[in-house]
């Protein structure tokens, strides 16, 4: 459930010696996380106090605007790249385009027969596809609000879509298990990937589209080949972290999962080595998203089911801020591409999006 392309993730690191996999826990450049160089050889050093932990600044994120409108449980939250407008959808069928900047619903987007579970934006924010129970992904021009093309060909549910940064490719992954890559200018599938054993939560091409990683409920995250749809890697969380959803980081180096013991996991795949974990949220039953946030601070966001929206500091791994406000489970986040502005989503009893700005002046009222 997108992320920018900024690189610029400050340079920074950490030394402390904790249980994430035995991983290092330097870092550099978005984030750029490196093995920490080989030690020079031990020296008796002279007596010295404790070192002091260093000091994490927490965010200050505000609510800006409670938006209503969804009559069922909200499944994503997406900014566009432009950063013009907010896409959401939800179980009710309907895909809603809102401006973050005044909370008020632009346009509905209807044409679904069953309830939606994804959306992505092209990278020009003219079109917008969505992923539904009704097996189709749908093209929408957003602008007119109709539909530019319906892809079929999946036998079942499907679950999760993602645009590749040309917006050339789209890659989807359905309850069936199967992923498909589709040529978005004719609508057709271009490949048919016999991807997982279960559910296919997640689908999420990386920076020049040369990959595509998956996971499914079948425990595993996959990487793959994009033009060939060879397997080239697989990960697989501990035997109580089935993984719900995974995406690039914004340079394509590192991969972003999360799973249902609660924890948030950056992967550098390369080595199938876990660097970072991310933990203080709860997430055991609902497929929760986590996404970067690259614009001010650099932070992982993450909903969760107490209610709350999560903030990490990538670097140190501390939660910076807890965002409390909805009445039920948050399963979807959004970040600005450019301004430091979050989007959340909830469930059933809530059924809100909230805006969020860093120093924003709450609005209590709905908008």
């Amino acid at each position: 459930m997108a992320p920018s392309d900024n690189d610029d993730l400050d340079n920074s690191s950490t030394d402390d010696d904790d249980d994430d996999d035995n991983a290092s826990q330097t870092t550099e450049e978005d984030p750029e996380l490196e093995k920490a160089p080989a030690p020079p050889p031990p020296v008796a050093p002279p007596p010295a106090a404790a070192p002091r932990p260093a000091t994490v600044a927490s965010a200050h994120y505000e609510l800006r605007h409670t938006l209503r409108g969804h009559t069922k449980s909200i499944s994503a939250v997406k900014f566009s790249p432009d950063g013009t407008l907010l896409a959401s959808t939800a179980a009710d069928l309907i895909v809603k385009i809102w401006s973050p900047f005044t909370g008020q619903l632009i346009r509905n987007l209807a044409g679904h027969t069953k309830g939606n579970s994804d959306i992505s934006w092209s990278t020009d924010s003219v079109y917008l596809a969505s992923a539904s129970d009704d097996q189709t992904v749908r093209i929408w021009d957003v602008e007119s609000g109709i539909t530019s093309k319906v892809l079929k060909g999946h036998s079942a549910e499907v679950f999760c879509v993602n645009y590749n940064h040309t917006s050339t490719l789209l890659v989807s992954g359905s309850l069936a298990g199967d992923i498909k890559i589709w040529n978005t200018a004719k609508g057709k599938c271009m490949k048919t990937l016999d991807a997982h054993y279960d559910y296919v939560t997640a689908v999420n091409f990386n920076r020049d589209s040369t990959l595509i990683v998956s996971c499914s409920l079948d425990g595993l995250i996959r990487i793959w080949d994009t033009s060939t749809g060879r397997c080239l890697k697989t990960l697989a969380e501990g035997q109580d972290a089935i993984c719900q959803h995974v995406a690039f980081s914004p340079n394509g180096k590192y991969v972003l999962s999360t799973a249902h013991d609660s924890a948030i996991r950056l992967w550098d795949y390369h080595t199938s080595r876990c660097l970072k974990t991310y933990t203080g949220h709860e997430n055991t039953k609902y497929c929760i998203n986590a996404c970067f946030s690259v614009t001010g601070g650099k932070y992982i966001v993450s909903g969760s089911e107490d209610r709350c929206v999560y903030l990490w500091d990538l670097q140190s791994r501390a939660i910076v801020q807890k965002l409390e406000g909805h009445s039920d489970v948050v399963v979807a986040v959004g970040t600005h591409p450019s301004q430091n502005m979050i989007a959340s989503g909830s469930i059933d009893s809530d059924l809100s999006i909230r805006i969020w700005v860093e120093g924003a002046q709450t609005n209590a009222s709905d908008s």
